[in-house]
């Protein structure tokens, strides 16, 4: 068996597939994408494309091998995202070639259904106790809400109690027997996360995820000695050396993303250095169909899982909707909060690929939003 082509597919809200042919005609479907450099990454597959083509599909650990260090120049998110796509559509094929599902050539499962988690509010919370509401409603027993808005520099008192109240409501709808997580996605700084996870303990979050940016993990250490809240972070490290240093720091929760952080290949070994700190894995997945399926499968298959993330009408989601490329929903279905297991070969989704193909010719260019500061300045979003 050889591969014969790599394509890749643009596709709203802000998404982008890769769809790998072999000349005996079995095809794997991946998601390959940083989220607003869709083109970037796009091109860097078709870079990659140039060597797979004529190869046997079924290598794929010499291929990630290849993809990953055969130029000079390593690492950074596109080139892993680049890689993480074409790994999962690879894992795709040979599931689909051998007739099993991906977790069955990872050793097996060890567990028979997935805990998910659903979003509720967006990039400035509000409506928190509604839509926590619906999603009780709906039988998930977590979801993850960001923090805040725009942080200023340094947190005054009412920044403060605005990030409290928001748990507070959470956990009033939620009571004792459910969970929430808080993403602060690096916007408070060191100083300003240390005091949040020291007002939060008393709520009891599941986690707090990326207290710190990824360049501040050498501070890391200061967040998660503040307070015995679980600490989370990892949707942008991109390889098991990154990880190290935040496992060294005690990190509580390890966040790699399947479209990001080199694929299936990838997340297996950081899921299995993770295991060796204590450190449990909730794979990042804000995405499409292909790295939720993608998530599913290492998540059956990994001891040290905790929760799985999914993008079910959050709101990145504008223009398309996580099943609107998939041909039977079933996979993705959530029943008590939880995704079954099936014996689907390969990733276990079926792709419309006339779906695909016609929203290709829409695209997309989304971009992540720009804030600035009161004075002007940038701000992280």
């Amino acid at each position: 068996m050889k591969i014969t082509k790599v394509e890749t597919f643009q596709v709203p809200p802000r998404w982008l597939f890769c769809r790998v042919e072999t000349d005996d005609g079995v095809t794997g479907w991946g998601e390959p994408v940083v989220e607003g450099r869709a083109e970037v990454v796009r091109a860097a597959v078709h870079v990659l494309a140039d060597y797979l083509v004529g190869q046997d599909p079924l290598r794929i650990e010499d291929h990630w091998q290849v993809l990953t260090k055969g130029g000079f120049y390593r690492g950074g998110p596109v080139l892993s995202s680049a890689v993480a796509g074409i790994d999962q559509a690879l894992w795709d094929i040979a599931g689909k070639h051998y007739g099993a599902p991906v977790h069955a050539l990872l050793g097996g499962p060890v567990r028979d259904r997935v805990r998910v988690y659903a979003w509720v509010g967006g990039d400035d919370p509000g409506e928190l106790r509604e839509q926590i509401t619906a999603q009780v409603e709906a039988g998930f027993t977590a979801v993850k809400m960001n923090g805040s808005g725009l942080m200023p520099r340094a947190l005054t008192p009412a920044d403060l109690a605005a990030v409290v109240g928001r748990a507070e409501i959470a956990r009033e709808v939620l009571g004792p027997g459910r969970d929430f997580a808080v993403d602060l996605h690096g916007r408070t700084g060191v100083a300003g996360a240390r005091r949040i996870v020291t007002a939060l303990e008393g709520l009891h979050p599941m986690f707090v995820e990326e207290p710190v940016l990824p360049e501040h993990l050498h501070r890391l250490a200061e967040v998660t000695s503040a307070a015995a809240v679980p600490i989370a972070l990892g949707e942008r490290l991109y390889s098991r050396a990154e990880f190290l240093p935040a496992l060294n720091a005690g990190l509580a929760v390890a966040q790699p993303d399947l479209s990001h952080a080199g694929g299936i290949s990838e997340v297996r070994r950081i899921a299995a250095l993770a295991e060796t700190f204590d450190v449990q894995l909730a794979p990042h997945c804000p995405l499409g169909p292909l790295a939720l399926a993608a998530s599913l499968q290492v998540a059956f298959a990994t001891p040290n899982f905790l929760i799985q993330e999914q993008s079910a009408g959050i709101h990145y989601n504008a223009g398309a909707e996580l099943l609107d490329y998939v041909l039977d929903p079933a996979p993705f279905a959530f029943t008590g909060g939880h995704a079954r297991r099936t014996d689907l070969p390969g990733l276990g989704v079926e792709v419309d690929e006339r779906a695909v193909r016609e929203a290709d010719r829409r695209s997309h260019a989304w971009r992540n939003p720009v804030w600035r500061h009161d004075d002007g300045s940038f701000a992280e979003w």
